[in-house]
């Protein structure tokens, strides 16, 4: 058993969040009021969800919508998001854990809040997600400044006038976030979400907490940690899992598509580039590759200028783990079905054959309302400074709004007549 009592301390610098304007309306996400998260940040911009946790994936969130002070009608985002796995093999090949097929975010393992988890921000009670579930504050939910949105200096000429007005318009940003705090073995990880005000969704992995005194090898698979060179404490990956299920605007459906950037020959300065688009049809994983990435698109629902609303996949960095076939994809697709919810070690009785994403591919169905699984590495190679408490070290991804608004959703006043080329 990998249990080891630990503290970490995980601070939310929070902002205390302003009422709601209004002309922004959302309606109440369709779950038990204590399960509610609804919420206007400074900017006006206001998330509506439900929230739960479950014994094995922790933190799901369900039923996103997003509204705006310049678009004021909600519009759904997610179905859920929710950690699928989380695999954690050693340099060594001794050891590998599931720790979410094998362990689990929530019940047990889901820690109760203290006061500086959650500073700033509100600690919401729920049910931990166990067999026989107990109730404890698990979600911290703040309000938290995310840096500066925008700015521009601007210099118009309104009409008849000789010389040009100049304006600078700047704002700063806020993210609604939502953390839960999973302790598993040695480490504690820190399942958080940060719903922008434009609308951006990021997902993350936090761990903390400390090297396992049980896992230390030789120079080659570890680092030296202490004095001298005696200790060498185990290098290993995090490859992480998140699965999405997208319902864009309530309606689902969305077309998967592929964009890839090439050279195509030599312009007048630079070289010239032309990017390409293909329809992904059936079930299937794919990689990353230079200038390639996906978006999920509505093939109903469009904004004010007639474009399908979407969301982009943008994943940086990251180590990616080549163990195992099924880590190494960084995306894959596929249709939605109750009985696949976890990216491997997957053990629902109703389908026994399904035990990874590519047993999930292995039929190549037509997507018809697909399910997007991200997967992102981290190589933990251990350092002095990681005792003790270990600093946070992150991992995660990001959903950027693709056409979901006609305009960028905090435009101010001044701006709204920019839309198209300026004439």
């Amino acid at each position: 058993m990998r249990a080891a009592f630990v503290t970490a301390l995980i601070t939310a610098a929070g902002l205390g969040v302003s009422a709601a304007p209004a002309s922004a309306k959302a309606p109440a996400a369709p779950c038990a009021p204590e399960s509610t998260v609804h919420e206007t940040l400074p900017n006006g911009t206001v998330w509506d969800l439900c929230w739960r946790m479950d014994e094995r994936a922790g933190l799901i969130l369900e039923n996103v919508s997003v509204a705006y002070a310049t678009n004021p009608e909600a519009v759904q985002v997610l179905q859920s998001i929710r950690l699928a796995q989380l695999n954690v093999p050693y340099d060594s090949g001794d050891t590998e854990y599931n720790d979410l097929t094998d362990y689990g975010f929530g019940g047990g393992d889901l820690e109760t809040l203290k006061s500086e988890d959650c500073k700033g921000g509100s600690a919401r009670t729920g049910s931990d997600g166990s067999a026989e579930p107990r109730r404890r504050k698990v979600l911290c939910v703040s309000a938290e400044r995310s840096g500066l949105a925008y700015r521009l200096h601007s210099y118009d000429f309104p009409e008849g006038a000789e010389e040009p007005t100049e304006t600078i318009y700047s704002k700063q940003g806020h993210d609604l976030v939502l953390r839960a705090i999973s302790k598993v073995g040695w480490y504690e990880y820190v399942t958080e979400y940060r719903l922008q005000d434009d609308g951006a969704i990021s997902a993350r992995l936090g761990a903390t907490g400390d090297l396992s005194p049980g896992n230390y090898y030789n120079a080659d698979q570890g680092w030296p940690i202490g004095k001298g060179a005696r200790d060498f404490s185990a290098m290993h990956y995090h490859s992480a899992f998140w699965r999405v299920d997208f319902n864009l605007a309530g309606k689902g459906k969305e077309i998967v598509e592929q964009y890839d950037t090439k050279t195509d020959g030599q312009g007048e300065m630079a070289a010239k580039l032309t990017t390409s688009h293909q329809t992904i049809a059936k079930e299937g994983s794919f990689t990353k590759a230079n200038q390639r990435w996906w978006r999920l698109a509505s093939p109903s629902s469009k904004n004010a200028d007639r474009h399908r609303r979407s969301y982009e996949l943008v994943t940086e960095g990251g180590d990616k783990y080549e163990g195992h076939p099924e880590t190494q994809p960084d995306v894959t697709f596929t249709n939605g079905h109750a009985c696949e919810m976890f990216a491997t070690g997957n053990a629902d009785p109703e389908c026994p054959r399904r035990q990874t994403i590519l047993d999930f591919t292995s039929n190549n169905e037509d997507l018809k309302d697909p399910i997007m699984w991200v997967r992102v590495g981290f190589h933990h190679v251990p350092r002095d400074e990681d005792q003790s408490p270990m600093p946070l070290h992150w991992q995660g991804f990001d959903l950027l709004p693709r056409d979901f608004t006609a305009q960028n959703p905090l435009t101010p006043d001044g701006r709204k007549d920019v839309n198209g080329q300026p004439r």
